[in-house]
Parts: C-alpha cells; structure tokens; sequence
C-alpha cells in the first residue's frame, strides 16, 4: 500500500469513530435511596445492554455519591431502548417503586443525553409479599447434565390435579423453557411468574383443554446460544430429545407420542420451541411461540423457513407479540413469520394460530394474562 492509500484509510477509520461516537448519548441513572437501605449496601445497575450486565442482578456496580445517592454513567447508541432495573445484588433485593408491587423495568429510548432519577420507596426483601404461589403438585429434579453441554439444570414437573387419583390414566406433556419463571414465583425473574399452574388448572375445570404435564426446564447462564441455532441449541435440543423426555416417559404417565408432545416459551424461549418442532416434528407436533425472537442471528430461522423446500411440517404453531417497549422490535419478525408460514400452507384456526396484544410489554405479567391462548390452541377440546 502505498502512503497516500494509507493515510486515506487512517483518514477514513477516523471518520467512522467520529460517526459512531457522534452517535452516542451519555446516560446518566441517578437512584436517591429510601430510609430501609443498609448503611453497607451496594446498588447495582442490571438491563438490556453489556454495560449494564445483561440482566445479571451483581454485575453492575453503581458509583456512591453521598450517604443515599448512587450514579451510574454510561454512553448508548441514540435510538437505542435501553431496560433497566435497581438491586442490591440479587433479584431478591429489587428496588420498589409502590408497596408490595413488582415493578415493570424502568424503559428509556435514548435520544440525547439525558439524566434520569429514580427514588424508589423500599426493597423487595423488606417486608415485600411475592404474589401467587404455586397450585398443585410439583416435582424436582435437580441438575440434569448431559455431556453437551456444560451446565447442570434443574427441571419443575407440574402435575395435573387428577394424577394421584387416577392411577391409569396417560397424559400429554408441554415442555416449557425458562422453567423458574412458569409456576414458581419465588425463583422467577422479577418474583411474578406465568402462572401457568393457575391457567392450566382453570381451563380444565371449565373443559377447555385436557389435563397435562408440564415441565418446566430452568434456563443457565448459556441460556441465549442455548434458546437458539447454534452449537450450544442444538445440543440443548439433543438433551431434551434423548435425555430428558425418556426420564420424564419413564417416571411419570405421559402419553409420549408426537401428537401429545409440544414446548412453549417467550422470547428467546419462543424462538427455540418452534425450532423444536421445525427440526424434530417427528418428537413435537405444537409449539407456543410466545414473543419470540425470530430477528436474532440476522434473521437466520426467517431465512431457513423461506428456502425450506420440502414436505409440508406436520405441526401445529401459536405466535404472538405485544407492542411496548422490545416487543415492538420483535414484532417485523413476528409479522414476516406468519406470512411465510401461511405461504408454506399453514392455515389460520387449523394449524396456525397468532394474537398480537396491543398494549403488552415483554414480561411475564403479560405472558401470564394470555398464556390461556396457546394452551387452548395447543391443548384444546
């Protein structure tokens, strides 16, 4: 290279810096603290972004200006959504905002520097009641592990109200991803779960599905290649497949065919639950994708459906997608995956069901209000 082209290209790399540091707004969070805080407390910073730990409720550690004033200073790509939430270093210790209330994640679209101050009004392990619990009979089994992948996982098995009393009975099962978050709401992230126990229970008692199993796989720390079409997903639906649904079969009275197995879960959760049925709808017939990340991998799974050239699935898919905050990224996904699946053939009310909640944000308060429609979908009489 000659100098002239070198130094054109030194030119050239400094004005893309400038062009993307001028993107870039200072964000202030500034969080006044209650009475109830410890002298000795430490306030974290945890949300949607590297810089803010990515939802790890420790990571993050915010800057002690005075006796009950914390900072956190950080510079974000204008435009871009940024969702946060205060702890003292674990999600039991949540900053609250209204008595005995979990609160949604504070949400700010960056668009110029700005300061924002929070004074929350307590802590969630200081007098706060987590709502709901759990209803019915569950089951634990703790750190399953498969030579794959390199995290244990604990598994919850809900049982429906009938098991103990009928002895021969057979049911189908869902498998549910995120499996803290579905029926427990002391190990859910934000102490509110999907109440899933709650809306199964409920729709039997007024004969709207039959009864099932569910079972719920916690998710780890590899949770996003895990929930996605990588080395890591596929060897999470390998463990699925050939570890856990034959553990699952062999203790419990499933019905174990295809036409009684589905997976359902949001998110990223979602995205990995039509990949179960996808790539194995020899095992899964349904799946409940529940505000699911198709966008993610450069809408790879968009692209995989569009070229797929062979025999119609045989399966049976629920999608839906909400319109605040990152539901309203996820939604051009959602939009273009109904249109290519309704152009492979799937039909609405038959094998393809999708519900778009105006006014839903990405959280499992809204999943626990429309969970009932993938179920029904699903699971339905």
């Amino acid at each position: 290279m000659n100098s002239r082209n070198f130094f054109s290209g030194i030119i050239l790399i400094a004005l893309c810096v400038v062009s993307i540091q001028a993107q870039e707004k200072g964000v202030v969070i500034r969080v006044v603290t209650p009475a109830s805080t410890p002298r000795d407390a430490q306030l974290f910073i945890t949300g949607n972004h590297l810089l803010l730990g990515e939802w790890d409720a420790g990571v993050v550690r915010m800057k002690k200006e005075n006796d009950t004033v914390w900072l956190f200073h950080g510079h974000f790509l204008e435009d871009f959504f940024l969702e946060f939430k205060i702890t003292r270093g674990h999600w039991n210790t949540e900053a609250l905002y209204e008595a005995a209330s979990v609160p949604p994640n504070t949400m700010l679209t960056v668009k110029n520097d700005t300061v924002v101050t929070l004074r929350p009004i307590g802590w969630k392990d200081f007098g706060f009641k987590i709502e709901g619990g759990i209803t019915g009979t569950v089951r634990y089994h703790r750190g399953l592990r498969t030579n794959d992948l390199p995290n244990p996982r604990d598994v919850i098995v809900w049982l429906p109200l009938s098991y103990e009393k009928e002895k021969t009975k057979r049911y189908p099962v869902l498998y549910m991803h995120d499996g803290q978050n579905i029926i427990d709401p002391t190990t859910s992230f934000g102490g509110f779960d999907w109440r899933v126990d709650e809306v199964v229970d409920s729709l039997v008692k007024k004969n709207r599905i039959e009864e099932i199993i569910v079972v719920g796989i916690y998710n780890t720390k590899d949770r996003e290649p895990e929930y996605s079409d990588t080395k890591l997903g596929r060897a999470y639906v390998e463990f699925v497949i050939h570890t856990l649904k034959p553990l699952i079969d062999s203790i419990y009275r499933t019905k174990p065919q295809r036409e009684h197995t589905g997976a359902m879960g949001s998110s990223m959760g979602g995205l990995i639950s039509f990949l179960f049925t996808w790539w194995h709808p020899e095992v899964f017939s349904k799946a409940g994708c529940v505000s699911s990340g198709f966008l993610v991998d450069s809408n790879k799974i968009l692209r995989d459906v569009k070229m797929y050239a062979g025999t119609k699935k045989e399966v049976r898919l629920y999608l839906d997608v909400g319109s605040v905050g990152l539901e309203a990224r996820l939604k051009p996904g959602y939009d273009e995956m109904i249109t290519l699946l309704e152009e492979k053939g799937y039909t609405r009310g038959k094998d393809l069901e999708y519900f778009y909640d105006e006014g839903a944000e990405h959280n499992e308060r809204a999943w626990a209000r429309r969970v009932w429609r993938p179920l029904v979908f699903m699971f339905g009489k």
